[in-house]
């Protein structure tokens, strides 16, 4: 859990608003959070209509407990605001916590000791400190791993950002503990001459300590808190908004750069296991064919059955072998794999569809085996390295599939299917499993977003075409436990990541990706 304390002596730079706007921001990210009001004034509570006369337990019961002997778990006082946003409130009575324990030792991190218990339920604590250096202030810095300073840009702004760096700096010599400071430019109105001129003053001072963001002065954030509503509920697409969003996401760019290194090196080693599954496959039909004496220069019999036949329909009742018969589903699995290696190479914007379809055009002679199709043996001495990542991803799935999904009502092959019907042609079999593969695909006109997340209960999808807004694109669950969604693109390049249960993440069976500029990865689909 990541520690977020709001902390300013100096009053009326907007301390709370960014708490409670800053908190809303990330839980509307995805995030589970926990708002802590350290108050005693107890404005987050009454920023999101939390009654006072309501509040049984507070804060301070919390912190005494811990003292006490008797702890009390925070869940007990915790609001829900949103589905990803909890408020620890506060009362007038916090006041009386400094004379309560006074000098005892410890006493300035027991709210540290209080959020360290919960830390597996939230993402992100976000502490509003009171405006005055005294334990409760030192109380939300002891615990903080990230300091953030609101400034104002008024004319006092500068002389109580000094004063409070200062009190930052002793806590940390004092405590030995690491934490980052933040200065956040807030209450910026550009139309002023004074607020553009202090704004230029603290990013000449406070160089690589000031916030990229800057939260504009905004008067939809000051009705929202008056309604009892953080900015992201009372006015999602107010400026007010977007600075709160850019804010989230700057931290998040701040707290996570090693992450998407991270999920790269997971993705890596999840294709180079697809890639060692699809080489023993490659080994194992070479073994075969070598050991029943099979001319693959000469052509296998399933080859040379397919290619006598060719005048003839596919479905009809052809007389041949079992083991000839299973040859030529292996063989016409490997067909459309490497139909589609080749594609990808030459005309790489082609659909799945067409992609898929097609069959080799050559002379029979000049034809490749199954087994050079999919090892590439006479061009390719690397399979792993040259194949590209999709086509891998296809075949390994296919080969997996096939030994999965045998009918066990399945007529023979030299009789026809059902009322009188010809039995599926192999063709058939591998369309109706391509349509089965994870990732995302176009479908004529239709773009079709699918994953397999069987402990998920909710997907969405958010991207260029929903101004990343996921809760406008559900993705539906299919009767096997799939999600899938599907959506009508117009023609061009779209970046999308997809949200499971509240957590973002990119798609992980897509291997088009690309950083973004918060540190994170997107997933891209070219529409063609």
């Amino acid at each position: 859990m990541h520690i977020l304390t709001i902390a300013n002596r100096k009053g009326g730079c907007g301390k709370t608003t960014v708490a409670i706007n800053l908190a809303a921001s990330l839980a509307r990210e995805g995030r589970r959070v926990l708002l802590v009001d350290m108050d005693p004034q107890g404005h987050c509570g009454l920023g999101m209509a939390v009654p006072d006369e309501q509040v049984d337990l507070s804060i301070l019961d919390c912190l005494l407990s811990r003292v006490d002997g008797e702890p009390i778990e925070l869940s007990r006082i915790t609001w829900q605001i949103t589905p990803n946003l909890d408020l620890a409130p506060s009362r007038a009575n916090l006041s009386t916590f400094e004379p309560q324990l006074g000098e005892r030792d410890g006493a300035d991190v027991v709210l540290r000791d209080l959020l360290t218990a919960c830390e597996s339920r939230y993402d992100y604590a976000v502490i509003d400190c009171p405006p005055h250096n005294g334990l409760l202030m030192r109380n939300g810095l002891r615990a903080a791993e990230l300091v953030i300073v609101p400034v104002d840009t008024g004319f006092f702004s500068l002389h109580g950002l000094t004063s409070q760096l200062e009190i930052v700096e002793q806590v940390k010599l004092t405590s030995g503990k690491a934490m980052t400071v933040r200065v956040l430019a807030n209450q910026y109105d550009v139309r002023t001459k004074l607020a553009r001129e202090i704004l230029a003053e603290l990013r000449a001072r406070y160089d690589g300590v000031l916030f990229q963001t800057i939260v504009n002065y905004n008067t939809k954030l000051k009705e929202g808190t008056s309604f009892g509503q953080p900015i992201t509920e009372f006015a999602p697409s107010s400026i007010g908004a977007r600075d709160f969003q850019k804010l989230a996401r700057e931290i998040f760019a701040m707290e996570a750069n090693d992450l998407p290194s991270a999920d790269l090196l997971a993705h890596a080693e999840r294709l180079a296991a697809d890639a060692d599954r699809l080489l023993a496959t490659t080994t194992t039909l070479v073994g075969n064919r070598q050991a029943t004496g099979v001319d693959r220069q000469a052509g296998s019999p399933a080859v040379e059955q397919r290619t006598e036949g060719a005048d003839q329909p596919s479905t009809a009742g052809t007389d041949v072998s079992a083991p000839a018969a299973t040859e030529t589903r292996a063989e016409s699995a490997a067909q459309p794999v490497a139909k589609r290696h080749a594609e990808t190479r030459t005309t790489p914007k082609a659909t799945p569809a067409k992609s898929l379809a097609g069959a080799d055009q050559r002379p029979p002679d000049q034809q490749a085996g199954p087994v050079d199709r999919l090892a590439g043996a006479s061009a390719r001495p690397e399979p792993e390295a040259q194949t590209p990542k999709k086509v891998r991803r296809l075949a390994n799935r296919l080969a997996s599939t096939e030994s999965r999904t045998e009918p066990a009502n399945r007529p023979p092959a030299d009789q026809p299917g059902k009322a009188g019907l010809p039995a599926p042609s192999p063709h058939s079999e591998i369309d109706r499993k391509i349509e089965a593969i994870y990732g995302v695909r176009q479908d004529g006109d239709t773009v079709v977003f699918r994953t397999r997340l069987p402990a998920a209960k909710e997907v969405q999808i958010a991207g260029d075409f929903n101004d990343w807004m996921p809760h406008t694109t559900p993705m539906r669950r299919l009767a096997n436990g799939d999600f899938e969604g599907r959506l009508r693109l117009a023609t061009g390049r779209y970046r999308y990541r997809l949200v499971v249960d509240g957590r973002w993440s990119h798609d992980e069976n897509n291997p088009n990706v690309e950083r973004n500029e918060y540190g994170e990865i997107n997933s891209v689909v070219e529409v063609g």
